[in-house]
């Protein structure tokens, strides 16, 4: 009798899986955010008002916050991250493809930000002796959800690329400490509500779910050599 054999599972389900339970998760908050749901409402303004007193009486605190949210974790700096490995991509390993693929990532998640920003159009926290400013509406934190997108895609990318233990540990630790970061100066300064920063946090991880699978289900395979992404050149390397 014979055994039958057992189909390994598509490798692109776990990115599906977890697009799903985040895309579900992102989806509920921006509902009660949208109906200024009560008990969330409530949270936001306990905490926005504990932590902004917090500012006001701590300013060696708030102004090392101010440079952080400013230049280390800005979005544009984050962009600006994201840019210079689309070029390393393009020049050193010839990865069009995955070139690409970041690139639209980026813009598409700045793109559907801005969307519901306008759409939304939640006000920011007012405060009558404010630590920062903020230009836009509240909901989603831009800075939050550049942040996830950014550091999610970079470190797939590297994880791809097996790099050492030291090498990955360090990324690991950056992308968590700057994700993490981010969101707390946006609350620190008085600039978001709690929500707007679970919200970007949320949307940024989808935004990374559904890129990886589509990566996985339509890229190219996991890099071999310095070939990048043509199967002709990982087939018939040069002597």
């Amino acid at each position: 009798m014979h055994t039958l054999p057992v189909d390994s599972p598509p490798r692109h389900s776990t990115a599906v899986r977890s697009a799903t339970a985040l895309a579900l998760c992102s989806a509920l908050l921006l509902a009660l955010v949208a109906v200024e749901w009560h008990p969330l409402t409530g949270l936001d303004d306990d905490i926005a008002r504990a932590t902004h007193g917090w500012a006001v009486d701590e300013r060696g605190v708030t102004d090392a916050f101010r440079i952080l949210t400013d230049w280390v974790w800005d979005p544009w700096t984050m962009r600006a991250v994201c840019a210079a490995v689309v070029v390393w991509l393009v020049w050193r390993r010839s990865a069009w493809w995955t070139a690409l693929w970041l690139t639209a990532t980026c813009a598409l998640g700045t793109v559907l930000q801005q969307s519901l920003k306008a759409a939304l159009d939640r006000p920011r926290p007012v405060w009558p002796d404010p630590v920062d400013s903020a230009h836009y509406a509240a909901y989603p934190s831009g800075h939050a959800m550049t942040a996830a997108v950014s550091c999610g895609l970079l470190l797939w990318l590297l994880h791809r690329h097996a790099p050492g233990r030291a090498l990955w540990r360090t990324a690991l630790v950056t992308a968590i400490v700057s994700v993490l970061g981010v969101g707390l100066t946006r609350i620190w300064l008085g600039v978001h509500w709690p929500s707007d920063v679970l919200g970007g946090w949320l949307l940024g991880a989808t935004v990374v779910a559904v890129a990886v699978g589509v990566h996985e289900r339509w890229g190219p395979g996991r890099p071999t050599g310095s070939y990048g992404d043509d199967p002709a050149a990982r087939r018939n390397p040069a002597p």
